[in-house]
């Protein structure tokens, strides 16, 4: 049965309904080709819940509502990319900006702060339940992005202003990093080895694939650019740095609950300090061993 509320509050509820509903969806979709069958388990639970809190908000509208089909789409797709971790604590993080809409709720539905808070908590105990493998080695993959921003760039800057040319420094950064990419590889492997984990080839690999993408990404733009345009390359490089440290430090700020800013801050800092001193480094360099290319 429908029960009265004012204009203002029934729009609230009926949002609410909405995504409860879509999230249910989201879920259970999700849950079909996550690995782990407590994490399936984990998730269909999920699922279950927000079915259940549409339920009570319908009492309130007295409708019937179908998922929201593109948000359903995104995630599914941000899931099956980037991981069901990421894709879900994503969802409900989009969720904490509800807070003033239950509160404004609570003046004339009483139960909305009961519910908000059973939500709250179970689905945190919930999410941290999950467990997906590629999170487990993040430390690999953060090894190997760290490693790569710091050598490359400082390569890539010092061979720019050395070399003056954008197909040589590409050549040289090339050079430089499938060598590096191979010698972090299997540093991994064997620290891991050493350490008697039994998952060094998967380290390897993790830290390896992270390293490789990133020399691609920072050779790319001398790539692109004409010979002589090295400092357009130069600067495009370093737009491109900043949005591989700023897309893979949220990446791990939503799945594993850490700060963004800080991680995002320092990491930034480090990478274009050292692209700074490599440009002094290969401009004195050209200047007073006198080599002319």
């Amino acid at each position: 049965m429908k029960r009265s509320l004012s204009e203002k509050a029934l729009a609230i509820v009926k949002k609410m309904q909405q995504n409860e509903l879509t999230e249910s969806v989201i879920y259970e979709k999700i849950a079909r080709f996550a690995k782990g069958d407590e994490n399936r388990e984990t998730l269909l639970r999920l699922s279950k819940e927000e079915k259940a809190h549409y339920e009570i908000w319908k009492t309130y509208t007295g409708l019937g509502m179908k998922p929201q089909a593109l948000k359903v789409l995104w995630f599914t797709f941000l899931a099956r990319t980037l991981g069901f971790t990421f894709a879900v604590k994503l969802m409900e993080k989009g969720e904490e900006n509800a807070q003033v809409e239950y509160d404004l709720l609570a003046q004339e539905v009483e139960e909305s702060i009961s519910i908000r808070e059973q939500e709250e908590e179970h689905e945190k105990v919930l999410l941290e339940m999950l467990d997906e493998e590629r999170l487990h080695y993040v430390g690999s993959m953060v090894l190997g992005l760290n490693d790569a921003l710091v050598e490359l760039t400082g390569s890539l800057a010092g061979f720019a202003f050395a070399l003056q040319n954008t197909r040589l420094v590409a050549l040289s950064g090339l050079i430089v990093g499938i060598s590096a990419t191979f010698s972090m590889a299997s540093s991994e492997f064997l620290a891991a080895r050493s350490e008697g984990k039994s998952d060094a080839l998967k380290s390897c690999a993790y830290t390896g694939v992270a390293y490789l993408i990133t020399v691609v990404l920072l050779i790319l733009p001398y790539l692109l650019f004409e010979p002589t345009q090295y400092i357009p390359a130069l600067i495009c490089m370093l737009l491109i740095i900043v949005a591989i440290i700023a897309a893979f430090t949220f990446y791990t700020a939503v799945a594993q609950d850490q700060p963004f800013r800080s991680r995002f801050l320092e990491m930034a800092l480090i990478s274009i300090s050292v692209a700074v001193i490599s440009f002094v480094v290969g401009l004195l360099a050209k200047t007073f061993l006198g080599v002319d290319i």
